[in-house]
């Protein structure tokens, strides 16, 4: 991490116009380090989580939403709106604006609970995702007989529905994992696999549509239609077993990707515990110099998914 003197160095070296006058680079407003922050985002805390818009973005995240309103340098600066109020608890009075960088704080407290909450859920997805990984596997391997491959396909059905009524609150316009990339490409690559219609294609068959598969549009839930298996088991029942074991092992291997080293769900991993690790050990230092700001105030959603974490990874 760059210290927050240099911090102070580099902004008046690129921002002249900052420096209160007759001010010693060395000795003054710590908060103006704050901009160092967000302007070397991706040279300080890049080489520390990559180029993952989620965490570069996490610091301008914070200015944006603190600073909506106002241009960020100026609100540093002498005459600021709140440089007069009163004083409040948890507000660094030192600061030409406190009540900006209460409001920042507040913001990094907030987003310190969130990804935490995002940490349990998605490692619960990773967790989910592997036993998806073993649905398909078992799907491919099953026996020729009918009895076999209803049993079979029905399972499947069974443990993929459980997966989408597991995490499709998650995925929700409001959701813990609503813009969570990891997620929304787990769901969308094994909810492919169930469509793609050239599984079976060899045998004559489309996909497992023909196999009496169906999605449906709004949960996205399996269901099977019993007479269409039935029938294509009368007329094509080799093709029948070809096509779950070609479309077992796709899927399979679909799931097993999402989870493999340096792909979308251990990478989203990282980025989040990065991220926290960062929060907790730099938070003293923050609250030092922005203020304590609010505590967070989770949903019931997330309070449930922190309450995992803390259970779980907490030291």
């Amino acid at each position: 991490m760059v210290a927050p003197r240099r911090m102070q160095a580099w902004i008046f070296q690129r921002h002249p116009r900052c420096r209160p006058a007759g001010a010693n680079i060395m000795h003054v407003s710590p908060l103006l380090s704050a901009v160092a922050l967000a302007s070397v985002r991706s040279q300080v805390l890049g080489s520390m989580r990559g180029s993952t818009p989620d965490f570069n973005s996490f610091f301008d995240a914070a200015y944006s939403s603190a600073f909506a309103d106002t241009d960020l340098l100026s609100a540093f600066m002498p005459g600021s709106a709140t440089q007069a109020g009163a004083l409040h608890a948890g507000r660094n009075m030192a600061l030409y604006d406190p009540e900006s960088a209460y409001k920042m704080m507040t913001l990094i407290n907030n987003k310190e609970v969130l990804y935490k909450a995002q940490y349990a859920e998605l490692s619960q997805m990773g967790e989910s995702v592997a036993r998806m990984e073993q649905a398909g596997t078992n799907l491919g391997s099953i026996g020729s007989g009918d009895a076999d491959i209803k049993t079979g396909l029905q399972d499947f059905i069974t443990r993929y529905n459980e997966w989408t009524q597991r995490f499709d609150p998650d995925m929700q316009r409001d959701g813990l994992l609503a813009g969570t990339q990891a997620a929304q490409v787990a769901r969308y690559e094994l909810e492919q696999n169930v469509k793609n219609i050239f599984f079976g294609a060899k045998d004559g068959v489309r996909g497992m549509a023909d196999l009496g598969i169906s999605v449906d549009p709004v949960s996205g839930a399996l269901a099977l239609d019993g007479a269409k298996l039935d029938a294509m088991l009368a007329s094509n029942k080799q093709g029948v077993a070809n096509t779950l074991q070609e479309f077992g092992a796709n899927f399979a291997r679909s799931a097993g990707l999402l989870n493999a080293n340096n792909n979308f769900i251990p990478n989203q991993l990282d980025n989040l515990d990065r991220a926290i690790d960062y929060i907790a050990d730099n938070g003293t230092d923050l609250r030092a110099e922005f203020g304590t700001g609010d505590a967070a105030k989770p949903t019931a959603q997330i309070a449930q998914a922190l309450a995992a974490y803390n259970q779980s990874y907490a030291d």
